[in-house]
């Protein structure tokens, strides 16, 4: 399993993305598994998907799902307060409401590494002070 932010999950669903054979040759250097997201994130691909391919993307995303090869992680209340708290002391940047659910994803499923393309996440910290490494 590999934490996954929208980035990667539009362009892998989107042939016609500048990313989309940076992604796909990251995947073949991933763990075997399904790619872990959360709501947030997901939410925000399928409105960029939609945008580049219309409803037959947005289907090939929902694919992925029930197929088992996306798994969208489920939030507790604290880890929703988590996330306000860390939008909060990453209000300079500022970080989205995706980044800040996958931060919390990684804390609660003990995870290290994040596929994205999103340069920020060079500076997020998870609650132990410990960075995350950023797959490609």
């Amino acid at each position: 399993m590999i934490l996954t932010d929208t980035g990667p999950l539009v362009a892998l669903v989107n042939r016609n993305d500048p990313n989309y054979q940076r992604c796909l040759d990251a995947t073949k250097q991933l763990p075997a598994g399904p790619f872990v997201t959360t709501w947030p994130c997901f939410t925000e691909a399928m409105y960029l998907v939609f945008q580049a391919g219309g409803y037959p993307a947005q289907a090939e995303l929902w694919r992925w799902r029930t197929a088992g090869r996306l798994s969208l992680h489920e939030f507790t209340a604290n880890e929703v307060d988590r996330m306000a708290a860390l939008m909060d002391k990453y209000k300079d940047r500022p970080m989205d409401l995706a980044d800040a659910s996958l931060v919390v994803a990684a804390e609660r499923l003990a995870m290290r590494r994040v596929f994205t393309l999103d340069s920020d996440f060079h500076i997020y910290l998870l609650s132990d002070g410990s960075a995350l490494e950023c797959i490609p």
